[in-house]
Order: structure tokens, then C-alpha cells, then sequence
């Protein structure tokens, strides 16, 4: 059985969905024959590769909050986090395009690294305060799961992985993804938003009984396109 997840590098939703993805899968008694696969997609292709900005001051404009409200509101995210067992510090963040950091993903998958890519992006990013927005910054935390320094380099460089990462973002819109985490098992199930373990567990289930055409749960908290909502 194919899990599929779509999610992007700054999304705080999706690694606290991808911690309720493990837990559900831990509980699952077929969970040896799932294959877990990710999937790009970005929340803001619009946003100027190499440069990044404060998150706060930016969530603040977009829905005409004050720096105060938001902060608040992003305490609700980190505090949902912590319940999962990471930490967050949201308000101190910056944001940028992630179109590299995808293509980083795409070159560990092919050498059998994708959930370890995964794992080591979204912690450097919402846990250490790294970067995942310019080739160096990737470079290094490549090579932190294992990833050819040169290699990770070169592919950086030339845009060999641009493709992939294209095609995944309009499988999803084929879809009807418009948010992210977005799961989907076996191109039968989907479930969009950060699920609870419960859910997800109830949504493997149904796949492993039976094959239906796309069937949904209601969404849950999630990213938006264009930004993140909280």
C-alpha cells in the first residue's frame, strides 16, 4: 500500500501531520507493507528565490492582524506541535521560497533517503533556526543524512530535479489538493490537514479492506495557498 503526502518544507502543519502520519502507522498491523512517499508542493512559488523574510510581520499584514494577535495565534500552532512532541518557535522564523529545498528532496528519495531528508528539513528549519532557502544551507544539511556533498551541489546547480518537482505540485491540483499536509493512499483516499492519528489510522484501514474512487474526510488545520494560515 502507497502513502502518499504532499507537504512543503515550511509548513508548520505538515510535520506535526507527518508525526500523526507515525503515530497512526505504528498502530497499524500492515504498517511493514506501506511505503510512504513525499510529494512537493510549494505555499509560496511566488516568493523571491534567495531572499527570506521575517514570518510574523508578514502573517500580520496578510490578514490585517497585529505583530500581538498573530504571535497568539502561532502560540496555538506551537502549542499543537509540543503535543506531538516537537518544538516550535514560530514567531522568530523567516520565510522564502522553498523551490531548492524540493529539489534536495528529490535527489535523497532517488538514493534512498526521502524520509530522512524529510525529517532532517523540517527539524533544521522549525526546530534549529537553520536555513532550508539557499543551496549552501541544503548542501550541508544533505550531508548531515548522508547526501554526496558534490552531488547534492550539482543538482542544486543545474535544476535537474525541477521536473519532479513541478509534476508532483500538478498531481496534486489534479487531485484537489489546495492545502497541505495532503495525504493520499493508494490515489483512493485522501485526507487533507494535519489529521489526528485516529483518523489517519481509520483512513488506512479503509484502503487495506477495500479500493473505492477518492473518498475524503473533512480537512483539518493546514497551509494554504500563499501562505500559512494559523
Amino acid at each position: 500500500m502507497q502513502i502518499e503526502v504532499w507537504s512543503d518544507v515550511v509548513c508548520p502543519w505538515c510535520f506535526i501531520g507527518k508525526r500523526r502520519l507515525e503515530a497512526a502507522l505504528a498502530r497499524f498491523p500492515h504498517a511493514a507493507d506501506v511505503e510512504v512517499t513525499w510529494r512537493s508542493f510549494q505555499l509560496d512559488p511566488a516568493a523571491v528565490p534567495g531572499e527570506t523574510h521575517p514570518t510574523l510581520p508578514a502573517l500580520a499584514a496578510k490578514y490585517g492582524r497585529t505583530v500581538e494577535e498573530m504571535t497568539g495565534a502561532l502560540r496555538h500552532v506551537e502549542e499543537t506541535a509540543a503535543a506531538e512532541g516537537l518544538r516550535y518557535d514560530l514567531a522568530h522564523g523567516v520565510s522564502g521560497n522553498t523551490l531548492l529545498a524540493h529539489q534536495l528532496l528529490h535527489l535523497a528519495a532517488d538514493r534512498g533517503l526521502g524520509a530522512e531528508a524529510e525529517e532532517r528539513l523540517f527539524s533544521a528549519y522549525f526546530e534549529e533556526g537553520r536555513s532550508v532557502f539557499d543551496t549552501d544551507s541544503l548542501v550541508a544539511l544533505g550531508t548531515e543524512i548522508g547526501l554526496d556533498a558534490d552531488e547534492a551541489r550539482a543538482a542544486l546547480t543545474d535544476g535537474r530535479y525541477l521536473d519532479a518537482v513541478h509534476e508532483d505540485v500538478a498531481t496534486a491540483r489534479a487531485l484537489g489538493a489546495t492545502g497541505v499536509p495532503f495525504f493520499v493512499v493508494d490515489r483512493a483516499y485522501g485526507a487533507s490537514g494535519a489529521q489526528p492519528a485516529d483518523v489517519l489510522l481509520q483512513l488506512l484501514t479503509q484502503a487495506w479492506a477495500a479500493s473505492h474512487p477518492l473518498a475524503t474526510v473533512p480537512a483539518a488545520e493546514g497551509c494554504t495557498d500563499g501562505t500559512c494560515a494559523v
